[in-house]
């Protein structure tokens, strides 16, 4: 996530300008063809401008639903953050009794292993996402050696080692944190470090954390419907397609002599309908791995540090710094 004030016009252009160069080639291309035969190229303007207003609406339709994605998922973290903090004091004030300080700790960095394998699986790629612009060597685009030697290192700081190994036999090891945190509270109820009613406030933030986790899955594993997604791209295409010989019919009835800017213009349009596009394009999936990725890591950091604070921990991480304007 960028969280500078705004991105410059360079860095945007830089990331978006291939659409440019490609329309001021082919647009040069048309006009010296039209030069060197002598035919006129040019097209009314009023039929290619209702193509463009129809992809512009679409485009806007489609940025929306992107928006709404990265949105939601962000609402979603932002859940996670809340109940964290609420169970964190919940478990600080509920748990009372011999080796109350102990078994807090427990609790509360399971829970913070539980944000460490989420974040992790959620960084997993998909077919559908930008692979090729993932961050490279920060998150393990696959289930293999690597992606275990980053999450054992990871968890290594919260959990045993027989508990890891434990949970590395199973497909969704953050399924199975929150299931063995929500066996562990009921031992220490059993055992009376507290009674049933606050018990049951135990159970229900287990289950609002198992609801936060499948709002995020449901986000991951259910890629933006593909047909509007190509849609979009290739009405864009078509109108620009046919934008430069439209932009003829407009330059030559201003001044023939100046009707080599219209391949700058068109460029210029091309250019600003596939950024739009591409906008959209990469705010489909904010946990791909990306710099434009919902910061997940920076979030459970800041929620490891909270927690940590409520029981006095030492050694506690200092919040992620942002890398060149980009949280994680």
């Amino acid at each position: 996530m960028y969280i500078k004030r705004k991105y410059g016009f360079w860095m945007t252009f830089y990331w978006s300008k291939w659409p440019f160069i490609y329309g001021l080639l082919y647009s040069c291309l048309i006009l010296a063809i039209s030069h060197v035969l002598s035919i006129n190229f040019s097209l009314p303007w009023q039929p290619i401008s209702v193509i463009g207003i129809a992809v512009a609406f679409y485009l806007g339709f489609k940025n929306n639903s992107s928006y709404d994605r990265t949105w939601e998922a962000r609402k979603i973290w932002g859940s996670i953050v809340n109940n964290s903090r609420t169970f964190a004091a919940a478990t600080v004030s509920f748990v009372k009794g011999e080796e109350q300080q102990t078994i807090q700790k427990e609790l509360i960095y399971r829970h913070i292993a539980w944000l460490t394998a989420l974040r992790h699986q959620l960084r997993l790629s998909r077919e559908w996402e930008h692979t090729e612009n993932r961050i490279r060597g920060l998150f393990s685009p696959t289930v293999c050696e690597d992606y275990y030697n980053k999450l054992d290192h990871d968890l290594s700081r919260y959990l045993p080692e027989e508990e890891i190994r434990f949970y590395k036999t199973k497909s969704n090891i953050a399924t199975q944190i929150l299931g063995r945190q929500s066996q562990r509270l009921q031992q220490l109820r059993d055992t009376g470090y507290f009674e049933d009613f606050r018990h049951m406030e135990f159970h229900q933030l287990i289950t609002s954390f198992y609801a936060d986790q499948g709002k995020s899955e449901r986000i991951k594993n259910f890629p933006f419907p593909r047909q509007y997604a190509s849609a979009a791209q290739w009405l864009t295409l078509v109108f620009c397609v046919f934008l430069p010989f439209g932009m003829i019919d407009i330059f030559n009835k201003i001044n023939f002599e100046l009707s080599w800017v219209c391949a700058i213009a068109s460029a210029i349009i091309i250019w600003i309908f596939f950024l739009m596009e591409k906008i959209g394009d990469y705010s489909e999936n904010p946990f791909e791995g990306t710099y434009n990725d919902v910061p997940i890591t920076s979030i459970a950091i800041g929620i490891e540090i909270d927690l940590r604070e409520m029981i006095n921990d030492e050694n506690i991480p200092e919040p992620l710094p942002a890398q060149n304007g980009f949280l994680l």
